[in-house]
């Protein structure tokens, strides 16, 4: 794309973000509150799945803000990692962009481990109380001039680690790979999004993902043809990827890419009832599946937790699904991977397949333990045949590597249909800005020149510092926000009404 087209869409399309309103969990006083909060767990079968697999042995890619992989409940599970947006780290673990919380709000819920904080806090109470009973039996001795008491062997203090503590996620075996991009502002490394996606994908291909989420979307359902040969790539590579389809909160009514391209397993959600999701999920018919998505907790970077809402949730419970399935069954496709997600899901809504749920939700013990007939091709269909069918007359650039041949013989069920190209194809089409789909009806925003809209809906925790210039500054971990807004602190300068 030319710099003159970049500052023109810069300057003329509207950018909006679902963010989270975060609110800090506080510690209950035996159970933790975070793992409390993870009703989905029993809800989604997922509890009961963990007696078939936890996902050992799976590698997950997370294309996102970034992961905390220092966070208590994270410790060893990111096992790999890259930045693709030039402005993190290396391994990609520094949170970047305008919700830098958002990928380890992810990465937790796909993967957490837990932590037994609550057992290194016992262990040091309990040597200290021994401490100080053995310093006053050798005090009480002295004084009575009698032989000092033994003294006992030294409490072992338990290394921090999985436990009981925290948030379990729902592949709690499975490794995750951090794959950072840009999101929301400009990134200050100028590379664009539409540069930035098929790097990650590709990237975590040839680093042995075996399933990748991707919590992120756009607004509209086409994509640019780069993205063609990356999502090419990961399926003639047989990786899974699970997308979330959006939230209409977060100003998204219907589905946008990347959940529009075929072969993708793309993840409504639902809330504590089974029902649609009125803030936190869309429609559109590339939905395959449904997840809880409304309410969540999640892990803050920094060791913190959050409630919060949306499809960014309910994507990588199914991709942790999605892993489990691949630990268990090793030798499966990727299409019967997605197959068995599909025809397990509990029936939901109008018969059959709808568009608020797909087909149906989530149920992870019938996806692994099942008998499900295999199917020809991917249910969701494939990239490579909409490539066939739409992209004549534009150049796709093929893989570097020899591919194995993708099957196109049809489904036993019902696949899902993907749009056709809303406009001419062209080779460096715009895809408007991504959106952060996590926690969409809490707050929105809208940015355009110096235009912020903030809904306001619950408790926000306090933020470090003041948003400046529009842009939303790190968030203040462990405090309650007592009803302060993150935006009360903006610049009245840049304001318009």
């Amino acid at each position: 794309m030319s710099q003159r087209l970049r500052r023109l869409t810069a300057s003329v399309l509207t950018l909006v973000l679902g963010l989270a309103a975060f609110t800090a969990v506080a510690p209950a006083a035996h159970a933790d509150a975070a793992r409390e909060g993870e009703w989905w767990l029993k809800s989604s079968g997922i509890t009961k799945a963990w007696e078939v697999s936890k996902g050992e042995g799976v590698k997950v890619a997370v294309i996102d803000t970034g992961i905390d992989s220092a966070h208590p409940d994270l410790r060893g599970v990111v096992t790999g990692g890259t930045d693709v947006s030039g402005a993190g780290t290396p391994d990609g673990s520094k949170p970047l962009g305008t919700l830098p919380e958002h990928g380890t709000l992810v990465g937790t819920l796909l993967a957490g481990r837990g932590n037994n904080k609550s057992a290194i806090a016992a262990a040091k109470a309990d040597a200290e109380a021994q401490k100080i009973a053995y310093e006053r039996a050798v005090k009480t001795a002295e004084e009575e001039e009698e032989d000092p008491p033994e003294k006992p062997e030294d409490i072992e203090i338990p290394k921090p680690g999985p436990g009981p503590d925290g948030l379990i996620g729902v592949a709690p075996e499975a490794e995750l790979l951090s794959v950072s991009l840009w999101m929301g502002t400009a990134n200050p490394a100028g590379i664009s999004v539409e540069d930035q996606v098929p790097a990650a994908v590709k990237w975590a291909v040839d680093n042995g993902a075996k399933v990748i989420n991707i919590s992120l979307g756009s607004t509209q359902p086409d994509w640019p043809t780069s993205w063609d040969t990356a999502f090419k790539y990961a399926e003639d590579k047989d990786v899974v990827i699970v997308a979330a389809a959006g939230n209409r909160a977060g100003g998204m009514k219907q589905v946008g890419a990347p959940a529009t391209i075929p072969g993708v397993l793309t993840v409504a959600g639902v809330d504590k009832k089974g029902k649609a999701s009125v803030d936190s999920s869309t429609e559109g018919i590339s939905i395959g599946v449904a997840a809880p998505a409304d309410p969540l907790v999640g892990g803050l970077p920094g060791g913190g937790y959050a409630d919060w809402s949306g499809t960014s949730g309910a994507a990588p419970l199914v991709a942790g699904v999605a892993a489990m399935i691949r630990s268990k069954y090793p030798d499966m496709k990727a299409p019967q991977v997605i197959n068995r997600i599909l025809a397990t899901a509990r029936e939901a809504g109008k018969p059959g397949v709808d568009n608020l749920y797909g087909h149906g939700i989530l149920d992870a013990y019938a996806a692994l333990t099942a008998k499900v007939p295999e199917v020809g091709a991917n249910p969701m269909n494939t990239i490579t045949e909409w490539i066939r069918v739409h992209r004549r007359g534009a150049e796709v650039s093929a893989s570097p590597t020899d591919d194995p041949a993708i099957s196109t013989e049809k489904s036993n069920i019902k696949p899902i249909a993907a749009p056709a190209p809303m406009a001419p194809v062209e080779k460096n089409v715009f895809l408007p800005p991504l959106l952060v789909l996590g926690s969409a009806g809490i707050l929105l925003f809208t940015l355009l020149g110096g235009l912020v809209h903030v809904l306001r809906s619950r408790r926000r925790a306090v933020l470090a510092e003041s948003a400046k210039s529009a842009t939303v500054s790190k968030l203040k971990l462990g405090e309650h926000g007592g009803g302060k807004d993150i935006f009360d602190e903006l610049p009245e300068s840049g304001r318009e009404e």
